[in-house]
């Protein structure tokens, strides 16, 4: 389509969509730095589709390469809360990590009630890239001798009711107002010489996003100096 198409002009929201397979691409090991400069460069200068198409051409979006920008207008998810309250059951309801560990991270559905339970173990829940099946959810855990962190991405609210015995819960995230239209996010549990962690962090994709925002305000004020000075 867009060999069909190459002077097509392209709008930000298709440019910020290339962007965003760069990002991705850097993350994991596909791209050095150099490589994602120069690219990400190109991208915020393409004015057509036909420059758009060749950035990203080599790189795969999710499981299967394919053209990465769509000529077809179709609605574009928001990114908002409410477009992150699904609904369901949720991916899964439990984890369990007897002297090993678990992961649950990336793109999954967080149902009402998770379960997980770490002896002589660990275990990472990581929400910031996660759906939720309702507007508040509940992950219990259970730390024996073992440990479990939680991550939860900006503007969700966080409440802590767990109890510890030689152990603890880590309440440093309470008392976070939420963002209008958030989900709550309930800890809850028992740990016996061993802890529960709360950590709000931001996605990889969002900190490189921000990097690339001041490295661009850095940018345009050199030129602005330089435009001053000439």
């Amino acid at each position: 389509m867009t060999e069909e198409l190459p002077e097509l002009r392209a709008a930000d929201a298709d440019r910020e969509r290339v962007a965003e397979v760069l990002r991705d691409a850097l993350a994991e090991g596909r791209l050095d730095m150099e490589e994602f400069e120069e690219r990400l460069d190109a991208t915020y200068k393409a004015r057509t589709y036909g420059e758009l198409a060749p950035i990203t051409r080599d790189l795969p979006v999710g499981q299967v390469a394919a053209p990465k920008v769509d000529m077809l207008k179709r609605p574009e998810p928001d990114g908002s809360w409410a477009s992150r309250i699904v609904g369901g059951e949720g991916s899964s309801t439990w984890s369990v990590a007897v002297m090993s560990g678990f992961q649950r991270k990336g793109r999954w559905t967080v149902p009402r009630r998770f379960n997980c339970f770490a002896f002589w173990g660990g275990g990472e829940i990581d929400l910031r890239d996660a759906n939720f099946a309702d507007r508040e959810v509940e992950i219990n855990c259970v730390a024996i001798m073992g440990g479990v962190e939680v991550i939860v991405p900006p503007g969700v609210e966080v409440v802590v009711r767990g109890i510890g015995i030689m152990g603890g819960f880590d309440h440093r995230e309470e008392g976070v107002p939420g963002e209008p239209g958030a989900p709550r996010v309930i800890v809850t549990g028992f740990a016996f010489w061993g802890g529960v962690g709360v950590e709000r962090k931001l996605r990889k994709a969002d900190r490189l996003r921000l990097r690339e925002e001041r490295r661009r305000e850095r940018r345009e004020l050199r030129e602005g100096r330089r435009r001053g000075e000439g």
